[in-house]
């Protein structure tokens, strides 16, 4: 009977904030799928979890060696409005770029929200192995404000390449890592892509708001439920693939739907749901609107991916070989 009136509750908030209840229980549906659970079970467990909170949901944002990228996707998450509504239910405690507060008053705040614990922990960049002083915040290195927001939290969520792997700064002086390696021993959900898709970040908060635990992770801490497929198998462009028709010159309009394969992209083996999921609410991702896949949901970016558009980088050439080999057939995808 309570998680009844639970569910009745969380729907008529939803329709307060002019979402009708079709439109509602269908995003439900597909996040269920997602999960790998029922919709009536996601349901009620959401309901719970919004209906038994004293209080909203405690998060903590830090940025490292950023370029406050995955900030911007997640300001985007007013566009879908469902997501926005469910997010409405966290308190965004510190963040250093969304804030109001600023200087000491803004510190006195990560303070407090650290003492009290219990917080969602989302990092944003990476950090520094070098040398500690190529990322100071407020006059301390942020390797430390790092590890002691690590101290208390109940989830931690590295957002984008550069915080679950290393990203750009990996190939540049200050030798930046993610936070597998800068945190050895914790347990973290990497959400890599450059920058994080808004929606792997929301269903993400969402999964742990109604499960009180991280969802099903891969071999290297990604979600499953949005890094099981390969970006190749997806990919409008698989069929020129398959007829062996690759894009060679730019400027030749006939090849300009054909695969870029031999442009540098890294669709055979990047796992992500860009091709499907897309971007900019579902409009478009990289290889639709003419760039190549640069393996950003990978270990390997950036390192390991440059040169970017050419067929030159040590990936680039590895899917070439196994292309060669017969690997990416439709028989064997």
């Amino acid at each position: 009977m309570k998680e009844k009136r639970a569910e009745r509750n969380l729907l008529q908030m939803v329709e307060a904030h002019g979402i009708n209840r079709r439109a509602f229980l269908k995003y439900c549906a597909a996040t269920a799928a997602l999960f790998g659970i029922s919709k009536s079970k996601f349901m009620t467990s959401l309901a719970h979890a919004m209906e038994t909170a004293s209080q909203k949901p405690p998060v903590i944002w830090l940025e490292g060696q950023d370029c406050a990228g995955c900030t911007i996707a997640f300001l985007g998450l007013l566009n879908p409005p469902v997501s926005s509504i469910i997010l409405d239910k966290i308190s965004l405690r510190y963040h250093e770029t969304a804030m109001a507060a600023a200087g000491h008053t803004a510190e006195e705040a990560f303070e407090e929200a650290v003492k009290a614990g219990g917080y969602v922990l989302v990092v944003e960049g990476s950090v520094p192995s070098a040398d500690d002083r190529f990322c100071m915040i407020g006059g301390r290195p942020f390797k430390k404000i790092l590890e002691e927001a690590t101290a208390n939290a109940a989830a931690i969520i590295a957002v984008g390449a550069c915080a679950t792997y290393g990203g750009i700064p990996a190939a540049t002086p200050s030798k930046g890592i993610g936070l597998n390696k800068a945190l050895p021993g914790k347990a973290v959900i990497n959400l890599p892509t450059c920058p994080v898709h808004p929606d792997h970040l929301a269903g993400t908060i969402l999964y742990f708001l109604a499960n009180g635990k991280a969802p099903e992770l891969d071999k290297i801490g990604r979600p499953v439920m949005y890094y099981r497929e390969v970006i190749h198998d997806n990919c409008r462009r698989r069929g020129h693939f398959d007829a062996g028709r690759f894009l060679m010159d730019w400027n030749d309009p006939a090849q300009k739907d054909w695969c870029m394969l031999m442009k540098g992209c890294k669709g055979p083996v990047t796992n992500s749901d860009c091709a499907v999921r897309r971007w900019n609410d579902g409009i478009s991702f990289c290889i639709d609107c003419g760039g190549v896949c640069m393996g950003c949901a990978e270990p390997g970016f950036y390192s390991e991916m440059t040169p970017l558009y050419t067929a030159e980088s040590e990936t680039s050439k590895r899917i070439v070989a196994l292309r060669d080999a017969g690997m990416f057939t439709k028989k064997n995808s």
